[in-house]
């Protein structure tokens, strides 16, 4: 019975060092999926713009798969660290085999859908030729071949649950790493290879994403003494999957709102000119740089703040929520200032001087100006929704992400774009962020008044 004990640092570990261990691993190859993910869309806008569209389209459904895999992911790691922290073995064994098989009924739906409606969704967005054939090779490749996104999404977050973010750091790396080597073999057939443009993309990505997931479950099996996955677990016990969902499909709920968001988006800005829609991709993907590091620190968070919750040690629950906000607004800060400072170059990237241009950088010089006067708040409530998640609370999460991004974001857009100019559509990210703010600060203090407060009381109520 020595795992739950050496678990046990997430307890008694000094609490930046601990954070700090938790989440630069996890910051690391976040960072490198961000770069990835850019060099995919630089690869590909070398083609065309209409194939830089196709991939920029295709965002709301890879988001769609994410938000699924990561909002599993993160149930499971919320009940499997709780458990732990409880010392209840037999309940975070049975967690992370039940998190494998919602991990494997997801994937099925996904690759049906991707077999059968890639054309149809693209048609729905647009009748230009390039960007439909295009997206449809793309997507159906991406979501059709989405088993190791599932399985590398759910093994990671079982190593992040027990402590192990240094794996997941070498399981991430290595899926992005084949993917930047294989993107420009297959995307313009070097070294004899056939020349397959965006299919060679979305083949790359899929590879990368396997290899990342068999890697991610040989550490599990071979690494990961705190949790035994055994198929006798595998199959769903109605608890275990009640509780997993009880913070995990808020979460699904929450990422799933940003596909509708971009999808919305993509909507407004195309009846300006499709040259916006390309320019909302590019920076969807800028922004991954700035935002994945923040997202893996909430990784490294999430499991020290519900362990600790566990623990009953609200000290440490206070003290890791701090700092992990004052490292978020730091992170955010730099982002600004880069956006602010040098967007000419973040377009370039992307081959803004070329068939679209001028018209790239007149859009996108402002848009990426206007957009980062949102990211100081979004790092303060990106660590909030965490916080609420760690806690067992994720429909707060949720009532966040739907007001910010539906209730406010969408409508606001659309008013704006009434107005006749697109560089008044862009404010419409920073006003929502604001609204974000300003409700992830209230549901903070009322989270800290219910249940962190209380644990200084003797346990045993």
């Amino acid at each position: 019975m020595g795992g739950p004990a050496r678990e046990n640092k997430m307890g008694v570990m000094p609490v930046n060092k601990l954070l700090v261990n938790m989440a630069v691993p996890i910051v690391i190859s976040m960072l490198v999926q961000a770069f990835y993910n850019v060099v995919d869309s630089v690869f590909v806008a070398q083609l065309s713009e209409d194939a830089l569209n196709a991939v920029s389209l295709a965002f709301p459904v890879q988001n769609l798969m994410i938000a699924v895999s990561v909002g599993t992911g993160v149930g499971i790691n919320a009940l499997l660290s709780r458990s732990l922290g409880q010392k209840d073995q037999k309940r975070a064994d049975l967690t992370a085999m039940n998190g494998l098989f919602l991990a494997m009924a997801s994937c099925l739906v996904f690759t049906v859908l991707g077999w059968t409606c890639s054309r149809l969704f693209y048609t729905v967005q647009t009748d230009i030729p390039g960007i439909v054939e295009y997206g449809t090779d793309y997507l159906s490749i991406v979501c059709g071949v989405s088993g190791g996104v599932f399985l590398s999404i759910t093994c990671e977050r079982l190593l992040q649950a027990t402590g192990r973010t240094f794996y997941t750091m070498i399981t991430q790396a290595t899926g992005a790493i084949i993917n930047i080597v294989l993107d420009p073999i297959l995307i313009f057939g070097l070294f004899g290879f056939p020349r397959l443009e965006v299919a060679g993309a979305a083949i790359a990505t899929v590879i990368g994403q396997i290899a990342g997931g068999v890697l991610a479950l040989i550490f599990n099996l071979t690494l990961n003494p705190d949790i035994h996955l055994s198929w006798s677990n595998f199959l769903p016990r109605r608890r275990i999957v009640a509780g997993i969902y009880s913070v995990g499909l808020p979460s699904i709920a929450m990422q799933s709102i940003g596909s509708v968001m971009v999808f919305g988006m993509n909507q407004i800005l195309i009846a300006f000119t499709a040259t916006a829609t390309a320019v909302f991709g590019v920076y969807f993907k800028l922004q991954s740089f700035i935002f994945m590091p923040v997202f893996g620190l909430n990784n490294g968070m999430v499991p020290i703040v519900a362990y600790n919750y566990g623990a009953r040690k609200p000290e440490r629950i206070i003290q890791t929520i701090r700092l992990s906000i004052t490292y978020a607004v730091g992170i955010m800060a730099v982002g600004l200032l880069l956006f602010q400072l040098i967007p000419e170059v973040f377009l370039g990237l992307f081959q803004a001087e070329g068939e679209s241009g001028g018209d790239m950088l007149a859009i996108g010089v402002p848009a990426l100006r206007i957009i980062s006067c949102s990211f100081l708040f979004a790092g303060f409530a990106i660590v909030c929704s965490s916080v609420f998640q760690a806690l067992g609370h994720g429909v707060l999460s949720l009532l966040v992400s739907v007001v910010r991004q539906l209730v406010v974001l969408l409508p606001a857009a659309f008013l704006l774009a009434q107005l006749g100019q697109l560089s008044l559509v862009w404010w419409a990210i920073p006003i929502a962020e604001l609204f974000s703010l300003t409700m992830s600060a209230l549901f903070l203090r009322r989270i800290y008044r219910r249940e962190i407060a209380p644990l200084r009381e003797p346990a045993g109520e």
